[in-house]
């Protein structure tokens, strides 16, 4: 997986030419729709993200969030704030660490784009939770902290919450597979035989489901806010991928830096628990006695990875990735595929 330098991911930036506004628009609409706004709007934009162009809005001594879809031309279904927006509504009053929200907009007319507004919450991004200025004991807290808000957000039924129609109940690694093989083939700049290799097998050898839940789609620690004072998850970021499926290749997700990036780190040391702890505690969290096909989770997950970074790769090529990184993450496809493809072929050799 590519790495990135962390400070650039840090703290807001001017907005960006192509991702300008028109602030007088956007104005009205917060007067119109957001309950107690108030003053003169200003904008900033967080440097961090590579999907949904992200900015800090304030005004009146408040400040909020703004999510929308880039501009330009966008693969289908792709950049779906109004998903985001739905679920992040529909955890308001539940166990799982969210962002309240305040309104949607799907008038392309306002400010070009669909967007929503959602709440500031004043935290931390750990964007390297491996390296960093943190203690071990800091480090292991930070992990086992994304490990509980994602076993709380696994915990919720979907059904309660109003999230019935929010994905289909079944099937869900077989369309997900059927999507990002697809969104693949589109987005391919190179020939990739650890891409064919994946797209082969992975359909041929789905493990039988066991239960659904909602799922984020994108489970890394670097998409959670943490306390601006404790290693505590106040905010899980980045609802874009997020339907009902699978919990367990959605817990995988978050498990893959142990297979790539943290391959043959001392973990002991760094205060990181290992895999196998790691898993145990999601377990112990959603009352589980274990995980079968581990290994084909994290394959999948790799998979669908290595596809969202040719995706990232090809809005380079064509003038619409959000991020100043994008162009390094979309790098990283290939050499994610063969990981992936290693956790299936042994024989494959990695450094």
């Amino acid at each position: 997986m590519a790495e990135f330098d962390a400070q650039d991911n840090v703290g807001t930036i001017p907005v960006q030419e192509r991702h300008k506004v028109d602030i007088n628009r956007l104005q009205e609409f917060m007067e119109d729709n957001v309950e107690g706004f108030t003053g003169t709007l200003t904008l900033e934009e967080f440097a961090g993200g590579q999907s949904n162009p992200t900015y800090l809005l304030s005004s009146g001594g408040e400040e909020y969030v703004m999510r929308r879809k880039p501009p330009g031309e966008l693969l289908k279904s792709a950049h779906a704030v109004d998903r985001e927006y739905k679920v992040l509504t529909a955890l308001q009053n539940t166990a799982v660490p969210s962002a309240r929200t305040y309104a949607l907009c799907t008038d392309d007319e306002v400010i070009g784009t669909w967007f929503y507004i959602m709440e500031y919450l004043e935290g931390r991004v750990i964007w390297d939770s491996s390296a960093g200025e943190y203690s071990p004991q800091e480090r292991g807290e930070i992990w086992d902290a994304a490990n509980d808000a994602v076993a709380k957000l696994h915990g919720v039924d979907f059904k309660e919450v109003g999230l019935s129609d929010f994905g289909k109940h079944s099937a869900y690694i077989e369309r997900q597979l059927n999507r990002w093989a697809g969104q693949y083939e589109y987005t391919k700049t190179g020939e990739n035989p650890y891409m064919d290799n994946l797209i082969d097998y992975l359909p041929k050898n789905v493990p039988p489901e066991d239960s659904c839940t909602i799922v984020h789609g994108d489970l890394q620690i670097a998409n959670m806010m943490m306390h601006k004072d404790r290693n505590e998850v106040i905010g899980i970021l980045d609802w874009e991928l997020s339907t009902l499926g699978n919990p367990l290749s959605d817990f995988a997700y978050l498990c893959m830096r142990y297979r790539d990036t943290l391959r043959g780190a001392d973990l002991k040391a760094l205060g990181i628990p290992s895999e196998e702890e790691y898993v145990e505690a999601y377990c112990r969290r959603t009352g589980r006695s274990g995980i079968e096909h581990w290994d084909y989770y994290i394959a999948f997950n790799m998979f669908r990875l290595a596809a969202i970074l040719q995706g990232i790769a090809k809005r380079v090529q064509d003038g619409t990735a959000a991020s100043r990184n994008a162009a390094d993450a979309g790098a990283g496809a290939y050499e994610l595929s063969k990981v992936a493809w290693a956790q299936i072929d042994s024989s494959v050799k990695l450094d």
